[in-house]
């Protein structure tokens, strides 16, 4: 067995200072393009996978997997360094962001051209409604009866107030020229940036790193211009990064704990990855007003389809018939936390639904991740090396769960040698005002 770096052992980062969420996870100005196009909250940073790479040995001729890639950090830093990568996203937001942008086989002058086209016909009708998209004032004569608006079910999925009705407006008559373009072979990238321009310049959400609705909303913002402007870095980003565009790298739309149909036996060298934690985060509110606007989700029963193929770290996509806790159903520190959450539960006399599932939802998730690491197996060369970029929790009544110890027992239970625990950094518990540990379990599969 190998030396595992914990509790002051050696490990990667021996000899570095521990940053915490400010410095660990902030993208270097280098690091910008492409990865920059859609990135969620706090995603582990680019210079991480470059580190793990580099100490993975990995080569042009290795084939690296991310089976929870979110927006893609992993699978486009390994475009950049010429290596094969694979993704796996259940999100069919972070889906697209994660296509997007690893999709360099564009024409980037003609997808602005195209994109300004759209771009032009948008705003002319912007201009016909007596709507002006240009900064500054200018829409206080515009008959509000004009306004586009969506659904009553679509808007019922959303936070009460994420986007105002002018902005609202705006984006609508922008999605729907890009949608009606003649040239659809830039559609992916153009409602990439329609998706960014959304959150980032239309709407009242803010992060931090939950999603919330801003206190002071806009009544107006600029959709059209901003968006351009998110283009123009895209065709730039392309056009400096096309020595790169054939090197192979694919994105399944599937659910990380189950892997044997889409994964050849024997063809990843490396796995990088970051799944979700366990705590009350809603992943799928991070991404809910896209979802909604791109058509993703329509209805509460697609919304409840998209969870169900999540794992499960939270109560609200936890479900009657989840059984992937069968999965540790034999490990007594497993077993015993999560009857630790409930005891104390039942101490606090708290009752409501969403914390009667805490105790569940603990065994759900390490049992999912438990299925996940069983599935992968088949998937993985003799040698291949795995880093999982996990954090410690204290959302269940403040037990502190080791989420990073704990996943590395699973995987050892199941045939994974454990190398190192790395401490990448501290993320200060909002629940216990404490520093927690967030680490990179590293495994080896012997095959």
């Amino acid at each position: 067995m190998h030396n595992v770096a914990h509790s002051g052992q050696a490990s990667l980062f021996d000899g570095l200072p521990i940053r915490n969420n400010g410095s660990a996870n902030k993208i270097d100005s280098i690091d910008q393009p492409v990865h920059g196009w859609y990135r969620f909250v706090l995603s582990f940073p680019p210079h991480l996978v470059r580190q793990y790479i580099e100490r993975f040995g990995l080569s042009k001729d290795s084939v690296i997997l991310d089976p929870f890639c979110g927006t893609g950090t992993t699978i486009v830093e390994a475009k950049k360094l010429g290596i094969n990568a694979i993704g796996v996203e259940a999100n069919p937001v972070a889906h697209l962001a994660s296509s997007v942008k690893t999709d360099w086989d564009v024409d980037p002058d003609a997808l602005r051209d195209c994109c300004a086209a759209i771009g032009k016909n948008a705003m002319a009708e912007l201009s016909t409604q007596g709507i002006s998209d240009s900064p500054g004032p200018g829409n206080a004569a515009f008959d509000i009866a004009c306004l586009r608006t969506l659904p009553p079910e679509q808007a019922g999925l959303l936070l009460t107030d994420s986007i105002s009705p002018l902005p609202l407006h705006k984006c609508l008559v922008l999605l729907d020229h890009i949608n009606r373009a003649s040239d659809q072979q830039f559609s992916r990238h153009a409602l990439l940036a329609f998706a960014k321009i959304a959150v980032l310049h239309a709407s009242n959400l803010e992060f931090g790193p939950e999603v919330g609705v801003a206190r002071k909303k806009k009544t107006d913002a600029c959709v059209v211009p901003s968006w351009l402007s998110e283009i123009h870095s895209f065709a730039r980003d392309i056009k400096n990064l096309r020595q790169f565009r054939d090197t192979p790298s694919r994105v399944h739309l599937a659910d990380a704990r189950q892997l044997n149909e889409l994964l050849p036996p024997g063809s990843i060298d490396a796995v990088f990855t970051s799944p979700p934690y366990p705590n009350e985060k809603d992943y799928t509110r991070t991404t809910r007003l896209e979802s909604v606007l791109l058509g993703y989700i329509t209805t509460k029963g697609e919304l409840r389809s998209l969870k169900k193929g999540l794992l499960r770290s939270n109560t609200r996509n936890v479900y009657k018939g989840d059984d992937d806790d069968l999965w540790i159903s034999h490990n007594r520190e497993i077993q015993e936390l999560a009857d630790e959450i409930e005891s104390r539960r039942i101490a606090l006399g708290k009752t409501s639904g969403f914390e009667k599932q805490y105790s569940r939802v603990t065994k759900l998730y390490f049992g999912g991740m438990a299925r996940h690491l069983s599935d992968l197996r088949r998937a993985l060369k003799a040698g291949a090396m795995l880093g999982y970029v996990v954090g410690d929790q204290a959302s269940y009544f403040r037990i502190t769960i080791e989420t990073g110890r704990l996943l590395a027992d699973i995987a050892r239970s199941l045939g994974y040698e454990l190398i190192s625990l790395d401490l990448f950094r501290t993320r200060l518990a909002t629940a216990t005002k404490t520093q927690m540990r967030e680490e990179v379990v590293v495994l080896r599969w012997p095959g």
